[in-house]
């Protein structure tokens, strides 16, 4: 079989030690660098959608219209791009996300916020995700100024602060298979020092899939479904109150996770060896219609079903 990863870094840990594992079983596995290749030539048995930039998912889409496997597929990593979109498709799937309005660039938030129709504290987001973009926490109008003068122009997301633990739980998903940690977040207030109440002596590495509860479990894998997604990650606040999905993406990087690598080479197999772009349950994605400027409001009340 011949495995195609469509990434700038085949070195990454989760993609060099799953292609290891498929190497040592007799599979070919090859990089193609998306700013470099069009696409053409043979093709191989499945690729695997690591990078996400303009360039690898216009090659992902070509080969999947000559009939590719593509895990995920480009429609699937291209949504989880657009924040508008994601927060769109989970409050029309009654997913828990935490409310979310679009906001058409610094400027116009300065003015919604002046005229008192958003209240800080404000977490503050680029509308489409991509390395380096704007994650920050606004507390008061002078963080709100400095930030529209070093983004002018920027489309934004905005959602309100939710108090946590100061820690996000990080929640991975390969082929249905779970696991998951605690990362403290860059949004935490700065007396959220030490770890999360109830992570153990260990700290808050220690916390994995058996000290997840049930309904955080069933949230995550619900989230593949309705998303169309089969290597994933949903980023939750941390507390024992009803979760509240603050982010989705697109195969993740998936560190340090005893499994993982044999998780995605056993779905290399099984989608290649099929012929098919993905498994049955994963292979229709929910495309919302969006507009910009309209908001995407999903409370973090609502039910996971």
């Amino acid at each position: 079989m011949r495995v195609g990863l469509i990434t700038s870094a085949p070195d990454h840990p989760l993609l060099a030690a799953a292609g290891a594992l498929l190497t040592a079983r007799g599979h070919r596995v090859e990089a193609l660098d998306p700013a470099g290749r069009a696409g053409g030539g043979p093709l191989a048995d499945v690729y695997l959608l690591k990078a996400r930039t303009p360039a690898a998912l216009a090659l992902a889409r070509g080969l999947e219209e000559r009939g590719a496997p593509v895990v995920n597929r480009a429609a699937a990593t291209e949504l989880c791009q657009d924040r508008t979109a994601m927060a769109d498709l989970a409050r029309r799937a009654a997913l828990p996300f935490a409310p979310t309005r679009t906001v058409a660039d610094p400027a116009v938030l300065l003015r919604l916020v002046g005229s008192g129709e958003l209240r800080l504290p404000l977490v503050v987001k680029s509308r489409h995700s991509r390395r380096h973009d704007l994650v920050a926490r606004v507390d008061d109008l002078a963080r709100l100024r400095a930030l529209a003068a070093e983004w002018p122009g920027e489309p934004l997301v905005v959602q309100p602060y939710l108090p946590s633990t100061g820690w996000d739980q990080k929640l991975w998903v390969v082929d249905g298979r779970l696991f998951c940690t605690r990362r403290r977040s860059e949004l935490a207030d700065p007396e959220h020092t030490g770890p999360p109440d109830g992570a153990g002596v260990l700290g808050p590495d220690s916390f994995g899939p058996d000290d997840l509860p049930a309904e955080r479990a069933r949230l995550a894998l619900r989230v593949g479904e309705v998303f169309g997604l089969d290597v994933y990650g949903v980023d939750l606040l941390d507390g024992p109150e009803e979760p509240v999905v603050v982010d989705v993406n697109a195969f993740p990087g998936v560190r340090g996770q005893a499994g993982a690598p044999e998780a995605l080479a056993a779905l290399v197999l099984r989608t290649g060896g099929a012929g098919s772009p993905a498994p049955a349950s994963r292979a229709r994605t929910l495309v919302p219609r969006t507009r910009p400027g309209v908001p995407a409001d999903a409370g973090p009340a609502a039910a996971a079903r």
